[in-house]
């Protein structure tokens, strides 16, 4: 009996490994012979595939036209410089309507037909007693205070192919302890293409006189606006009512633009008649030259001119200079340099009922450099007379910013100024004849924010 057991385990032993190499290759046959049909299954999609791209490259490319309104011209004959392609436009081929986007189409069922978005911009203060006590700080009346300086929304997009519109509503602290009050700052339609490489802008906007003025708050470079701006333009700086007209030439080697607007001339401080029977008209004329694939200069000059709330001539003319170098293969600048002046030609009356003339100057220079990525270390010089009373101001800031990430930025900065006097000066019996202030800054950007330019 126990030879018969002893026999039994010695022969399963043996037979063991046999029976299971013997599995072995037959899971492996099965498995080589599924291979092999799903690289059949494969040879003849890829032939397939082949034989159709093959038809599709012998067949010429249909041209489908897009859908044209009713009484509509083609799009060949859109507005635009004349060409021996192209007919001339007649007048009433101008007035016609035309086919908007399919915006809907193009974006998908649930999407916005616009870009929308919030920027923040939050400001603290910090200066000495007498400043605050005469309201001689950079922010009038709001020394020594953290205060929502701008929050805005920005409501912007296509309107149809020829047009777009930009709305911006903002918000912010102009009163120590007062509620923020929500105002219209921005709203224009802007006409993408009229004849002959032109566009046309027109209802509320930012004045794009110099460089500067046009940029808001939040996009500044520095914390606040350059001295120069808020002496002759007042803290808002030149924002106006009117039209203005834009021309690219497109035979030039260099990029120019050539622009024109006809305003009602409301700003209080350089105008202020507000009146279309004698307007404020404005100019400005701006040339970018690209120097090497890295560095590039822009050039501007302009002017503008009205006439004050008593009926009295003032004209303004500036000058404006940016330069930028960009490392190859760099996401930002290293370096910025730029400088910006403002000549005043003002007529004041005098106390004895005659007109003299005021002729005044100021500008700003300043320099940045960005070694990182998160990091910008930079600093601005100001020097400016007072448009009608006599004296000047001067000023430096050094700066230095902070990004977490480019929707996110913190800056940090110092400005000394020194007055020889100063408008409505001595208020409460405090003295801003040098000034020393911090302020800091946190700015957000959320949703949708219009890109700018050089």
């Amino acid at each position: 009996m126990y030879t018969l057991i002893i026999a039994t385990v010695w022969l399963a032993l043996i037979l063991m490994p046999a029976l299971a190499h013997a599995q072995d290759a037959e899971a492996l046959r099965r498995e080589l012979e599924q291979l092999k049909r799903q690289q059949e299954q494969y040879q003849k999609a890829i032939e397939a595939l082949s034989e159709r791209l093959k038809r599709l490259e012998s067949q010429p490319a249909p041209v489908a036209a897009p859908p044209v309104a009713p009484g509509a011209p083609p799009l060949a004959q859109a507005p635009g410089p004349p060409s021996s392609e192209t007919t001339p436009l007649s007048p009433m081929d101008l007035l016609r309507p035309r086919q908007p986007f399919s915006l809907y189409q193009q974006r998908g069922a649930g999407q916005l037909l616009f870009d929308l978005g919030v920027t923040g911009d939050f400001v603290g203060n910090l200066t000495q007693r007498n400043v605050e006590k005469a309201n001689a700080g950079t922010f009038t009346g709001r020394e020594n205070r953290f205060f929502p300086r701008e929050v805005e929304l920005n409501i912007f997009g296509q309107i149809d192919p020829y047009a777009r519109a930009d709305v911006r509503i903002e918000s912010g602290e102009e009163e120590p302890g007062a509620g923020t009050g929500v105002t219209l700052a921005e709203a224009t339609i802007t006409l993408l293409a009229l004849p002959y490489g032109t566009q046309a802008k027109l209802g509320q906007m930012r004045n794009r006189f110099g460089w500067s003025n046009v940029i808001h708050e939040h996009d500044l470079p520095w914390v606040d606006r350059p001295d120069v701006y808020r002496i002759f333009f007042g803290e808002e700086g030149l924002t106006e009512k009117g039209i203005e007209a834009t021309w690219v030439p497109d035979f030039l080697p260099f990029y120019l633009e050539v622009l024109g607007g006809v305003f009602n001339g409301d700003n209080e401080v350089a105008f202020g008649h507000g009146r279309l029977t004698t307007p404020l008209v404005t100019g400005r004329v701006r040339a970018f030259f690209e120097l090497t694939d890295t560095m590039g200069i822009q050039v501007g000059t302009s002017f503008a001119s009205g006439e004050t709330q008593q009926r009295l001539d003032s004209t303004l003319a500036g000058f404006d200079l940016k330069y930028k170098f960009r490392p190859e293969g760099w996401l930002h600048p290293l370096l910025t340099l730029g400088a910006e002046g403002i000549y005043s030609i003002r007529e004041v009356g005098t106390d004895f009922g005659e007109k003299t003339t005021r002729h005044r100057f100021g500008w700003y220079g300043w320099g940045e450099l960005q070694p990182w990525r998160r990091w910008a270390f930079g600093v601005r010089y100001d020097s400016t007379q007072y448009p009608v009373n006599p004296g000047r101001q001067w000023a430096v800031e050094p700066y230095v910013s902070f990004f977490p990430s480019e929707f996110l930025r913190f800056r940090l900065a110092y400005k000394h100024t020194d007055r020889t006097n100063r408008e409505g000066f001595d208020l409460n019996g405090g003295s801003g004849r040098i000034a020393d202030e911090l302020f800091l800054q946190a700015t957000f950007i959320l949703g949708a924010h219009p890109a700018h330019g050089f």
